[in-house]
Parts: structure tokens; sequence; C-alpha cells
């Protein structure tokens, strides 16, 4: 067996889907040495998910890689539990951006890899060990390779290996919630000539077809009151021709299937995200049945979160305390969505008896607030973290903005207009100082030069500046600070960021 005993700052990181690959790349702008290790020996031609919603688009173009997703198609309306619904949202990146899944984990995998992460294909994981050590600390990672059993060692372990996560079942992390009672049906077919359908919930069942290009069709069928089974493999083509006939009547079975897939209703999260240096994120830390796109887009947001902080710390420029915010921030965002997904998986596959409650909703949300709130939580703008302004006096004053991202526009500099996505492409954090602020808070920017883009900004009413005389902004673009009073910035900045550097 050969062993690799070398770790310095390196984080390894099990999975090279899309959660996997976009936190290397964040792990990489933060300086971490990054390993990738992914079971299969190329990438999957399945594509499961087919929608990034605002906010999640938003972190793209924070990091420099719309130009890589083209002009993908964009739909204003979506659903909620199948009932219509705008997701219009303030913004630049409203409604549903419809890319396949296999194209987000290409550029992902070419971000991160320019960036110079090691993605190792052919390795599976199977064996996992935590050496305690406040400062030595390191995890054994055991994995069969194309070349035999190798061991790795590392300051960190993030599972992004999916809802079956083999690191959470070999460090034994304890899933909580409801396992799944009922499943829909999905496959890629050729060959057949169906109805286009969108949530047509029929006498016997749910029937979804949509013919997508190249001339393959996706069907998914929920019989009502069929419940899940337990799989080792994906279903039986002839059960899915079975299901979609007694639901509509038709048959499926001159087609040609190209892929197969079934999915539970299971709604489950893990009790820790973090356990000793181990990780979870993505579906490795919540188990939820596809619902508009959000299981994928609340893995990507998980990787934005926690990179920028994992880097820190495992470069020494932090103590690993700071990971705890990992999961109190993220924990409770993915206990949210989980909750508004049970919500949907009741209004979809629930029987006769829940259509009244889906034509009330359906009047509730053709406008006004109640769409507002719906739209904003499926698309992840309404996230607010506890950033600690209410825990520590020093941690910011009231403003609307703080522990909610600071929207992406252009600020007033005095060099010319200034992108705040561009402004947060290197993955640093953000100081935005007025130009009629004091000069110690100016100065602030000086101090941790080295971990912060300092930029002063003409104030405006309009702005995020107006009520502060400077705002914090970390790497994930969540506001972080938010006042006028030096201590209390450099407090923050402290907290975040680790003490200055003595050298600068």
């Amino acid at each position: 067996m050969a062993a690799d005993t070398s770790r310095t700052s390196r984080v390894v990181v099990v999975g090279a889907g899309p959660v996997g690959l976009f936190l290397a790349g964040e792990l990489r702008l933060g300086g971490a040495d990054v390993v990738v290790l992914e079971r299969l020996r190329a990438p999957t031609a399945e594509s499961r998910a087919s929608t990034l919603h605002a906010r999640t688009v938003e972190l793209f173009d924070c990091r420099g890689l719309l130009d890589a997703l083209g002009d993908p198609p964009r739909e204003p309306r979506g659903h909620f539990g199948g009932v219509p619904m705008d997701l219009t949202v303030p913004g630049p990146y409203s409604g549903q951006w419809k890319v396949p899944q296999t194209r987000t984990g290409e550029i992902l995998q070419d971000w991160a890899g320019a960036l110079g992460a090691d993605v190792r294909r052919g390795w599976e994981v199977r064996g996992l060990t935590q050496h305690d050590g406040p400062e030595d600390g390191y995890v054994e990672v055991t994995a069969d390779t194309p070349d035999g059993t190798r061991r790795l060692r590392a300051a960190y372990v993030v599972a992004c290996d999916g809802e079956d996560s083999t690191v959470r079942r070999l460090t034994g992390a304890a899933l909580a919630g409801t396992p799944a009672v009922r499943e829909l049906l999905r496959a890629d077919i050729a060959g057949i000539d169906v109805p286009n359908r969108r949530f047509e919930r029929k006498e016997h069942g749910l029937a979804i077809a949509a013919r997508m290009p190249g001339g393959v069709t996706r069907v998914m069928v929920h019989a009502f009151g069929r419940p899940a089974r337990r799989r080792t493999g994906p279903p039986d083509f002839a059960e899915v021709v079975d299901a979609w006939r007694r639901v509509t009547g038709e048959d499926l079975s001159g087609g040609r299937p190209v892929w197969l897939n079934a999915f539970g209703d299971a709604n489950q999260q893990l009790e820790r995200y973090r356990h000793g240096r181990v990780l979870f994120a993505g579906d490795a830390a919540h188990r939820q049945m596809p619902s508009g796109g959000q299981a994928l887009n609340l893995g990507l947001q998980d990787a934005a979160n926690l990179g920028w902080k994992l880097a820190a710390v495992a470069c020494g420029r932090i103590p690993a305390g700071l990971l705890d915010t990992y999961h109190d921030e993220r924990h409770e965002v993915g206990r949210r969505v989980l909750a508004n997904i049970r919500a949907q998986t009741l209004l979809l596959l629930g029987g006769p008896e829940v259509e009244p409650a889906r034509t009330l909703l359906g009047e509730l949300i053709t406008a006004g607030p109640a769409r507002d709130h719906l739209a904003a939580m499926i698309t992840g703008l309404d996230i607010r973290y506890r950033v600690g302004g209410g825990a520590h006096p020093l941690l910011g004053a009231a403003h609307p903005l703080l522990g909610a991202r600071l929207p992406l526009g252009t600020l007033p500099a005095p060099d010319g207009p200034l992108r705040v996505a561009e402004a947060l492409r290197d993955g640093r954090g953000l100081l935005l100082v007025s130009a009629s602020a004091r000069a110690e808070l100016r100065w602030l920017g000086k101090v941790w030069s080295d971990r912060l883009t300092s930029v002063a900004v003409r104030p405006d009413t309009a702005g995020p500046l107006h009520g502060a005389e400077g705002l914090l902004v970390r790497p994930d673009g969540h506001v972080a600070w938010a006042g006028a009073d030096p201590r209390a910035a450099a407090a923050a900045i402290r907290h975040w960021f680790g003490r200055p550097d003595p050298g600068l």
C-alpha cells in the first residue's frame, strides 16, 4: 500500500460532482492545496439537474464563470409543488437558468483545474481515520486506485459524494428526518412521441414529459400510493413503461431507454455538518427530493460558504473555530429548504386529497407578498446569516444588509464605476468605505491588505453604504459588518479573517 504522508494545508474533497468541483476552486482561491477524489474514471453523462437559480448565478458571476455558461435558456416561470408561479426577482439573474448538470460540471472542472486543483479519477475511498491534535491533527484517507491501494493525509476532508455518501458511512454521521416513502421514476427515452407535460396530475398519478435536444424525451412518473422501493440500482425500463401506462394510458415500450433513475421523497439532514476534521456539503449533508433544482443550488451554495473559511483555517490564517460557522449558517438554510421541499412533495405526490390546498396556493401565488416570499426562498436571494451583530456589540450596527448578500450592481468609486461581482472575483474579502469616512476606518484596508480588497465609495442615498460609513463583505458576498466605528470594523475583520500579518 503506497502512502503519502505530506499534509501541510492540503484538503481532500471526496466527489467530483459540481459541488465538489466548485468547493475545490474556492479552496484554491483561498490558497489551500486541494486533491479531489472521484470513484468514476470519467465524468458522468447523466444530467440529473438542469436548473441554476439567481443566487447561484450571482456566485458564478463573482468568480468569472458566466462567459463559460454562454447564453442558456432562461425561464421566468417555475413552480411550487407543481403549481406554476412567476420566479421573477430583483437583480440581473432572474428566473431559471436551464443548464445541464453535465455542462455545469465541465465548467467547474476547467475552472478548478486552472486554479491548480488536483482531480484524481478512479479513486474510490475505502477508509478514513481522524488523528486528533489541536495543531498537528490530520485525516488519513485510504482509497482504491487504478494503481492499487493508496493512502493520503490531509488537514481536512470534505464529503461531496452524494446522498449515499461513503464518507458519511465511514464517519458514522447521523441523518435525522424521514426516509423515502414515495418515489418518482425517471427515464430519458429515445424514439417515443408523447405530449409534453408539465406536472400533469391525472386520476391515477403524476406525469411529466419534456422533449430534449437530440430527439430524447425525459419522462417522470409517480402512481399515487406507490411506495418507495429499496433499490441497489436503477429501475427496469419495464417498470417505467408499466407506471406510465397506468397513469397516462400511453405505451412507451417501443422506445429505447438512454438513462433510468428513481428518486424518493426522503427528507433528511445531518445533525452536524462538521465532524472534527471532516465536513459535509451538498447531498452528502442533506437528502431531499429534487424540486425545481433546489438540491443542486443548495449544494453549490454550501460550497461557496465553506470554501473560503476552510482555506483560511487550513492555511493557518485563523483558528479552526471558524468552521463551526459553516454548520451554524448552512444547517439552518438547509433545514428551511428541506421544509419547503417537503411541503412541495406533499402537494406534488399527494392524491386527490391535496387538490383543495393546491387550488388555494394557486390563488395566493399569482402575485403579491406570498409570491415574492416563495420566489426569494426558491432562488436563494432571501438568505440572511446571523453574522454576529447581535452577539457582540463590536460586530456591527443595525443595517438592512447585515448578514444578507451584497446586491450585485455598480458602485460609484472615485476611479469610475465598480462592479461588485468583479471586486469579489479573487475570492478575497471586500471592505467598502465611504470616501468621507474617518481615516482610521480607511486605514484598516491597508492593515489587512493581504486578505481584503479595500474600495472607497462615494456616498449615495440609494447605495449599500447609505446609513453606514463602511461595509465588510465576506468572499461569499455576504455582509459581515456595517457601521462607522473603526474598532467595531477591526473586531469584525479579526473575527472573519484572522489577525493581520505582522509584516504589513
